[in-house]
């Protein structure tokens, strides 16, 4: 099977629901890392075959096949096709997976991964508004039948997660809490400046608080009486986009590109939609069997922050040092704009190798409908 490299990496910064992004065109702020990313590999816009882009709420401007667009909007050439795709918050990581995957088969040599999605201007849930707006329902028949009239959400899915795993509030909070000095201590020592692209005249991220304490989350109340989750302990609503560049070993040579990182393993799992934030850890256990590889070999781990049980439960499950876990912070610092939120974790994965010199690294993530996937790459 041919290889896969990662031979190019950029992300907008992440900002938050009413900040300096807000305003600004997903199909524009897509444009904006796809453009870039062409500039620092330096390879032929002509010569890439396809843009894969995430994106989750594909309504008003996220929609007509946001990929297209924003490659289009970017001024590259028309003969580059493009297709939004919708694996819920993994949607970008998904993207690279089918970006490599088309690669390793020999069929593509050159394909971009991407994620778009602003949420302050397109807010999460609009694609599902008009069934509710409508009084249809979300679920047919088939669904009901085998999970009932129950309440499937991603904040239940966290809650029972805590009771599952015998998680607090104050727990949550701790954690939330080092997800920001860390991602502060990042941004302040300019971990991220090189893999940012500054857009709308901001040039870093914009969630994290490095004056938050254990005190001021604790005056939060609770998202429903009688559970262990806030706001504190939650992904922030955001603005973002993420792209990189999947090139066979010959687009390499062929192109003069760098790799940064290669291919080593893609994995999927499903898990209960009930629960529907846990697949992640199964997920995790098939990727790094299926690599012959044990979590004491992951030198970094970019999991989601989706809420903060998901990342304590993985790290407690699969043994993981919590020190190599989202090491620059994570979603309850940095946010997480959904769609974008795959290619933006990569981004920060392979040049935090870079940066380490680290060998091996996991990306992995909780997705709507009890599903995870997980991409291990080696530092090239």
């Amino acid at each position: 099977m041919a290889e896969a490299f990662i031979v190019g990496a950029v992300r907008t910064p992440v900002g938050t629901k009413k900040g300096a992004l807000a305003g600004v065109h997903p199909a524009d702020m897509g444009a904006h890392v796809l453009k870039e990313l062409v500039n620092r590999t330096g390879v032929d816009p002509a010569a890439v075959e396809d843009v894969i882009m995430g994106c989750v709420s594909q309504v008003g401007p996220q929609a007509l096949d946001l990929a297209r667009t924003a490659w289009l909007s970017a001024g590259l050439p028309e003969t580059t096709a493009g297709v939004t795709i919708d694996r819920q918050c993994g949607s970008s990581q998904q993207a690279v997976h089918f970006a490599a995957q088309g690669v390793m088969s020999g069929t593509q040599d050159l394909v971009v991964a991407s994620g778009v999605e602003n949420m302050g201007m397109v807010p999460m849930g609009a694609n599902v508004q008009f069934a509710l707006d409508n009084g249809l329902q979300l679920f047919g028949e088939g669904w009901l039948k085998r999970y009932g009239m129950q309440e499937i959400s991603q904040f239940r899915g966290a809650q029972l997660m805590c009771e599952k795993w015998g998680y607090k509030r104050e727990d949550l909070e701790r954690f939330a809490l080092e997800s920001h000095q860390r991602a502060a201590a990042a941004r302040d020592a300019g971990h991220f400046d090189g893999e940012i692209a500054p857009i709308g005249g901001l040039a870093q991220d914009e969630g994290v608080r490095p004056d938050t304490t254990l005190e001021k989350m604790a005056e939060l109340k609770a998202l429903r009486d009688g559970w262990e989750l806030t706001a504190a302990v939650a992904s922030q609503i955001s603005i973002g986009a993420g792209a990189l560049l999947i090139a066979s070993e010959r687009a390499v040579e062929q192109h003069g590109l760098t790799p940064m990182a290669r291919i080593v393993q893609l994995a999927l799992q499903g898990d209960d939609p009930v629960y529907m934030l846990t697949a992640p850890i199964p997920a995790t256990r098939v990727a790094l069997d299926k690599a012959g590889l044990g979590i004491d070999d992951i030198d970094v781990t970019e999991i989601n922050e989706a809420f903060a049980p998901v990342p304590l439960a993985w790290t407690q499950e699969l043994g993981a040092d919590p020190a190599r876990v989202n090491p620059n912070g994570g979603a309850i610092a940095l946010g997480h704009p959904l769609g974008a939120t795959g290619s933006i974790l990569m981004t920060k994965l392979v040049h935090e190798l870079r940066r380490t010199g680290g060998r091996y690294g996991l990306q992995t993530m909780c997705e709507g409908g009890g599903q995870a996937n997980v991409t291990i790459v080696e530092r090239v």
